[in-house]
């Protein structure tokens, strides 16, 4: 019976990954096509297929952006790095504070980046630079 139960706990937890609606990182382009180094999600949940929903803003390669446009300040809460790109983070306006690079991959749950003893990087972006 234990076998059983957690059969059943390995399977809903592989099963949320499966279902996520993040895109891959492989598959990440634009409206029309185009590349696109990193996007960014305004809303994450503890279940994966629930994460990387809400609005979303695309980062181009080579974007450097000292000061998130207002209406995505300190609001990112999971992000998508393109196949072959990094992206680096900070944690206030003109690229200063805390600072973190990510690289190609899916980030459900910015909740989950640790940033320092008692912070992590859930809605603390203000400034990027992205390159691929």
């Amino acid at each position: 019976m234990r076998s059983l139960a957690a059969l059943l706990v390995c399977v809903s937890l592989c099963w949320d990954g499966l279902n996520a609606v993040c895109p891959e990182p492989a598959t990440l382009k634009d409206a029309n096509g185009g590349k696109v180094c990193a996007r960014f999600f305004e809303d994450a949940d503890l279940v994966y297929a629930e994460s990387c929903s809400g609005e979303s803003m695309d980062v181009f390669p080579g974007d450097d952006v000292a000061n998130v446009p207002w209406a995505w300040n300190n609001r990112v809460s999971s992000l998508v790095v393109g196949r072959g790109c990094s992206l680096t983070v900070w944690d206030h306006y003109w690229k200063t504070g805390a600072k973190r690079k990510f690289s190609a991959g899916i980030q459900y749950r910015l909740r989950e980046v640790s940033q320092g003893l008692f912070s992590n990087w859930n809605n603390d972006i203000s400034g990027y630079y992205c390159t691929c």
